[in-house]
């Protein structure tokens, strides 16, 4: 027995939609399938017309059909699978950029600390630590569980988060009061969690380029310290290779000074030997720094 008039129906099929890509993107948890599981009392009591809390509480939004109510059930349902696509569509775009956000914020506190172990500065390196690890426990917290749509199918992705949990940890005793050159060792192994998440997830970023460089870059730099010409000249084409990933996303002024600097170092080794590849190494990887800080 039909209780619902078209009107009825239509809202409740538009509401469905909305609940849809709510649960979808969204919502995490309980709440997520609570989302779903009122998108199909919507969708299904909308499709047959009845609402059983209407038959209980003795209400009808009423059975009447209207003239034109055929071509009214095809608009609303165009109108429903555009609602799907664009609201699909925006909140993909929406959540991913979001995740990147969240991601960059609790990250800068994490290439602080990188950096400033690197240059053995302890009480700095302790105070951007402190702002990393609680940075990182929200970040955790937050996506654990209820992950952008381009991470939904990512079995690693948890494990990876407990993984650069542990490591973090780890490393505390070393920032404090320990060797701070192998803190700045194990915290480099966090970098490649994060970049093995964003790749096999599909992103496209500048930080995940600049990250595959530097890992070649440290290769020519380690050349490039003992004056081994040959083998910077060996692996000036792997480095190259991974700079232009990172041209690819972006060329600015800054950019084009770490290719100045790799250029200029492969020059140098083309004449041998020399006492200015170690300077040149060091210029290389300051613009890289400059960068990757900013940027990364």
């Amino acid at each position: 027995m039909i209780n619902m008039n078209a009107w009825d129906r239509r809202f409740r099929s538009i509401l469905g939609a909305v609940l849809l890509i709510t649960a979808v993107f969204w919502l995490g948890g309980a709440l997520r399938y609570v989302a779903f599981g009122a998108t199909l009392v919507m969708w299904s009591t909308a499709a047959v017309g009845f609402c059983p809390v209407y038959r209980l509480l003795g209400m009808s939004s009423g059975p009447s059909l209207p003239a034109g109510a055929i071509r009214g059930k095809w608009m609303a349902g165009l109108l429903v699978l555009i609602l799907l696509a664009l609201g699909s569509y925006a909140s993909a775009f929406l959540t991913r950029k979001f995740f990147l956000e969240d991601f960059n914020g609790m990250n800068h506190f994490y290439k602080q600390t990188l950096f400033l172990t690197g240059k053995n500065e302890r009480e700095k390196a302790i105070g951007q630590y402190d702002l990393l690890v609680p940075a990182f426990e929200n970040f955790e917290r937050k996506y654990a569980k209820n992950r952008p749509f381009a991470l939904w199918f990512d079995a690693g992705f948890e494990a990876d988060l407990q993984r650069v949990r542990a490591m973090i940890g780890d490393v505390e005793p070393r920032v404090r009061s320990g060797d701070l050159h192998q803190a700045h060792l194990d915290l480099e192994k966090v970098r490649p969690v994060f970049q093995d998440i964003f790749k096999r997830n599909g992103f496209s970023m500048l930080s995940v380029a600049l990250v595959d460089f530097h890992d070649a870059m440290e290769l020519i730099l380690d050349a490039a310290q003992t004056q081994d010409a040959p083998k910077v000249q060996q692996l000036y084409p792997q480095v190259s290779e991974k700079l232009l990933a990172v041209e690819s996303e972006a060329n600015d002024a800054e950019i084009q000074a770490i290719r100045q600097n790799l250029d200029a170092l492969r020059v140098l080794s083309q004449q041998g030997p020399s006492l200015e590849m170690p300077a040149q190494a060091e210029k290389l990887k300051s613009s890289f720094v400059k960068v990757y800080l900013k940027r990364g």
